[in-house]
């Protein structure tokens, strides 16, 4: 039971903001690209404080990590966002192909400039500071606090979509265009809002999941939640 709800917790993360992009007709096919920038970026900023030795209280080293995750997440979607905006290329497409760009930055870190130097040259960075991991809910299961993080983002998503003119305005974009056209509803705004949004999570699942169960970054990151979120 303790390891689905540990499997859940990125899924769930990630789904909310695909359910926000779908909603918006937006079709991000690249979550996972952007859950791995998320591990990196998060995995990033903790390896980035223990190699310095910066030890900071867990409730300000935790948000800072879980934060630049995010903002890795919404980086790379970012990119997809701007090449649907400025050439009509396909979100499909472009997102996409960047998992494979992602996977190898990954694999270019890892096996390069952050492999452990004391690890038996496997592929694998340091083990992250403890201030920097996600805290277990229970002793002798690895379910951590991102699982009642996740639970708290279901309702703020449901508040996000159906009790907000934001939100309102995403779903009549996806759903009727012309209706949200006629309404002076900006269909620019709404691309950008939803991948953010959902390349936000993606990431945010990523710093979840180097900063929880593994502790580090290895070539296994990539585990397939981005795709089976959708």
């Amino acid at each position: 039971v303790a390891e689905v709800l540990l499997k859940a917790t990125p899924l769930i993360v990630i789904a909310l903001g695909l359910a926000v992009c779908y909603r918006a007709n937006v079709w991000n096919i690249g979550a996972e690209g952007q859950f791995l920038l998320g591990a990196l970026a998060g995995g990033g900023m903790a390896l980035w404080l223990t190699t310095q030795g910066i030890v900071l209280p867990k409730i300000v080293a935790l948000p800072l990590v879980l934060a630049t995750g995010v903002l890795g997440g919404m980086a790379w979607a970012a990119l997809v966002a701007l090449l649907r905006d400025r050439f009509n290329a396909s979100e499909i497409l472009v997102s996409l192909m960047m998992v494979y760009i992602a996977d190898m930055v990954l694999s270019y870190l890892v096996y390069g400039p952050w492999k452990d130097p004391a690890g038996y040259n496997f592929p694998q960075t340091i083990t992250f500071l403890k201030s920097t991991q996600v805290p277990r809910l229970f002793d002798g299961s690895r379910v951590n606090l991102g699982l009642p993080l996740a639970l708290v983002l279901v309702a703020v998503f449901w508040v996000l979509l159906f009790r907000t003119y934001a939100g309102f305005q995403l779903q009549v974009g996806g759903l009727a265009p012309a209706a949200a056209r006629y309404a002076g509803f900006s269909s620019r705004k709404a691309l950008w809002m939803a991948l953010m949004l959902s390349g936000g999570m993606a990431g945010l699942a990523g710093a979840l999941e180097a900063a929880g169960p593994l502790g580090q970054l290895t070539p296994h990151v990539p585990a397939g939640y981005g795709f089976a979120a959708i």
